[in-house]
């Protein structure tokens, strides 16, 4: 039997073991913790702050609340940013342009998921390298070495409530083809990239070409104006625009317009954010794609509303924004149909 002095000082030697046993896994938990919260990389932010500029292009015509993302970002690191906004079928000829010339400008894009498997299949986009917050996203909603999600946008319809009683607002996407929507119905255009083109695929593939026909017959306007054509229909232009993202309605607030989701669901776009190929700012951009996986950005589109792809946020989300984002998905774009849709689009809608 050992003496009992000895005893003692082997169960202190084990208690203090124990102790910083559970230290060790307290700090293990605070690295995790930081991780999973996005909480800052000092080498990258230092890094990122010496190149001294990002450039962001995007395809999200008009959205008020990348401005608000991105002074978030300016102000958290004081990193100016220049965003080029266009529509996605434009981004998708400047980005061709400027790499072909060698001319690598910008640094981070944003553009719907499929658009993206097709710049990434195009050589257009590098490896991110990894980034911290992409361990906050959904299950459903991986990221890949290259692509990142970063929100989710539904359409719906677009309605003057002045014009368009309760009774006759359209319930379902077949209600459209109601004759006394002839000549009356504004649309995105179908046969280019963007909502319209969206709109074109999904519906394809849930009521099939008879229906595109009958929809044609009804001489929907197009027009790739997104923000003039929201405003056409709150002054009673018309009485009807399509697809209308659930977003943009919020600046409508106070106009005579009620966004219509129809029963049988939605159909809507998830937007990824890549590194573009010899980014001249690599760490400015990975720390700049970091920053929109945050609680703060997500919850800046939760009030947007846009869906956002992480699966908790800590922050108040808006009551009717909470509505939007609980709408029924109906469908998305294919990237390896989406040549023939925008053909298919082109040879009904002429």
């Amino acid at each position: 039997m050992p003496p009992a002095r000895e005893v003692k000082r082997e169960r202190r030697r084990w208690r203090v073991r124990r102790v910083l046993s559970y230290v060790a896994a307290a700090v293990i938990a605070c690295v995790v913790a930081s991780t999973a919260r996005g909480e800052d990389d000092a080498a990258l932010v230092a890094a990122a702050k010496a190149e001294g500029k990002l450039t962001f292009y995007t395809s999200f015509l008009g959205a008020p609340f990348h401005l608000v993302a991105i002074k978030s970002f300016e102000k958290k690191y004081g990193i100016p940013v220049e965003m080029l906004d266009v529509r996605a079928s434009e981004l998708r000829e400047r980005l061709r342009t400027e790499q072909a010339a060698g001319r690598f400008i910008g640094d981070v894009i944003q553009n719907g998921a499929a658009t993206m498997i097709r710049s990434q299949r195009d050589g257009e986009l590098q490896p991110h390298g990894g980034i911290a917050n992409t361990s906050r996203l959904s299950p459903r909603q991986a990221a890949t070495d290259v692509v990142v999600p970063s929100y989710i946008l539904a359409y719906g319809i677009l309605v003057n409530t002045t014009q368009v009683k309760p009774a006759d607002e359209p319930k379902s996407w077949k209600d459209l083809l109601d004759p006394r929507w002839k000549g009356k119905i504004q649309s995105d255009d179908m046969r280019a990239l963007g909502g319209g083109q969206v709109m074109f695929s999904v519906l394809q593939d849930a009521f099939g070409r008879d229906y595109h026909e009958k929809l044609a017959a009804q001489q929907p306007i197009f027009s790739r104006d997104v923000g003039n054509d929201e405003r056409r229909v709150a002054r009673g232009e018309f009485p009807m625009r399509i697809p209308q993202l659930f977003s943009n309605t919020t600046v409508l607030k106070g106009l005579p317009v009620k966004l219509i989701i129809p029963q049988e669901g939605v159909p809507y776009i998830r937007f990824d954010m890549a590194l573009l190929r010899n980014a001249p700012h690599p760490n400015a951009a990975r720390l700049f794609i970091n920053h929109y996986l945050s609680d703060e950005v997500q919850l800046i589109y939760a009030n947007a509303g846009l869906i956002p792809v992480v699966d908790q946020l800590e922050g108040p989300v808006k009551e009717e924004m909470r509505a939007l984002s609980g709408a029924k998905l109906l469908g998305t774009t294919d990237v390896d149909t989406q040549d023939a849709m925008l053909a298919l689009a082109k040879e009904i809608y002429k």
